[in-house]
């Protein structure tokens, strides 16, 4: 290949698409998409599986969530296609996000994320910053599109797991502080990363203006947690939960109530049909059978944050009582090679731990109006 040529290529690969091509968003408002369909689950009871249950989008929301989705690609390179797939980025935008339309005008773009490959490569200490630059390029591309031709004013949620939150990090670190959009962010809930700040403080690591919400009504700040096994805290070579040296800690902010230090029931969202191997082998949801939906719902567990140095996470249990039929594993292990990688806690349970009671916060923060007039409070 001529020089010529592989520096068009290159010019290519890092142009981002064009956001205003409706084709280029897994999810926008007002479109028989995605985010547009109604979801059953039942919920899981002490006594076994409750009725039939439908989450159905709103018609008129209020506020926007603009939805960033984890590595999930396993696309050949360290850049995803921009083709989604249906088992990789459709499956965990409708698990992870599908269900918020209930409650806000859904954003999701398309993005040449990060791919398993490229996970694999950085793991073993190779460079994917060249990858990096081209996701992230991505993200903000479809954002500015968003806040030019989509936003029209209104108050809006980031939300995003894993490589998601990574990108909206950098975004709102980057783009949104210190600009207008800034105003109109009512929270981020970035999970499955480490958002740092100082021991002790509530801002000034990874954001200079944007600080952990501490309590549920907050607007203008950052949710975000990583969640271990009651018991189980962040090791010495943990990728999540755990701090470089110095005075930092991750944020951990408990998903069922902000600013709480207590054991909380989580309200979570989970699903039953999954053959991803967890410890201890499948998953017996309920001593009463296979459930009748493919989700459910339930306070299967409870959780409490713990910062302790530079060790900040989400430590999580289960909720049973005596002849409860329920679960007492959850799964959410990370495995590879037949093993499971300890320094990643339960990450794949950080955004269905507590979906339900995300949805209910953000139901809280319907008012524009309430918004605008009390900025910072509830």
């Amino acid at each position: 290949m001529s020089l010529l040529a592989f520096t068009a290529l290159a010019a290519a690969q890092a142009a981002s698409p064009d956001y205003a091509d409706g084709r280029n968003w897994i999810c926008l408002p007002e479109r028989k998409d995605l985010c547009a369909r109604s979801l059953a689950h039942n919920e899981l009871t002490e006594t076994g599986y409750g009725p039939r249950e439908i989450t159905r989008p709103a018609k008129a929301p209020a506020i926007d969530c603009f939805y960033v989705y984890p590595t999930i690609s396993r696309d050949s390179g360290l850049n995803s296609d921009l083709s989604p797939g249906e088992a990789e980025e459709l499956y965990v935008t409708q698990a992870q996000f599908g269900r918020f339309s209930s409650v806000c005008r859904p954003f999701v773009p398309v993005y040449r994320q990060m791919t398993m490959a490229a996970l694999a490569l950085a793991a073993t200490g190779g460079d994917v910053r060249s990858a990096s630059e081209i996701a992230i390029g991505d993200v903000r591309a479809a954002f500015k599109d968003y806040m030019q031709n989509r936003n029209n004013g209104r108050p809006y949620v980031l939300i995003g797991h894993s490589q998601g939150s990574i990108m909206l990090q950098q975004l709102i670190a980057e783009d949104i502080e210190g600009s207008p959009a800034h105003d109109l962010m009512l929270k981020a809930i970035i999970p499955g990363w480490n958002t740092l700040v100082p021991q002790g403080e509530i801002v000034g690591g990874s954001f200079a203006q944007t600080p952990a919400c501490t309590r549920p009504g907050q607007t203008k700040c950052v949710m975000s947690w990583v969640t271990y096994a009651e018991g189980k805290p962040p090791p010495n070579s943990a990728l999540f939960g755990l701090a470089p040296p110095g005075n930092m800690t991750p944020v951990c902010t408990n998903p069922a109530k902000p600013g709480s230090r207590d054991w909380e029931p989580l309200d979570g969202f989970f699903y039953t049909r999954s053959a991803y191997n967890v410890p201890g082998g499948p998953i017996t949801w309920s001593k009463t059978g296979t459930s009748p939906e493919a989700f459910v719902t339930g306070t299967l567990a409870e959780g409490r944050c713990v910062n302790d140095g530079r060790r900040g996470y989400l430590e999580i249990r289960t909720r049973r009582a005596p002849g409860d039929v329920r679960t007492d594993r959850l799964g959410g292990e990370v495995g590879q090679l037949g093993f499971f990688l300890a320094g990643w806690g339960k990450h794949l349970l950080d955004m269905s731990i507590a979906q339900n009671d995300l949805l209910q916060l953000l139901g809280r923060h319907q008012s524009h109006e309430t918004f605008v007039s009390t900025p910072t409070g509830d």
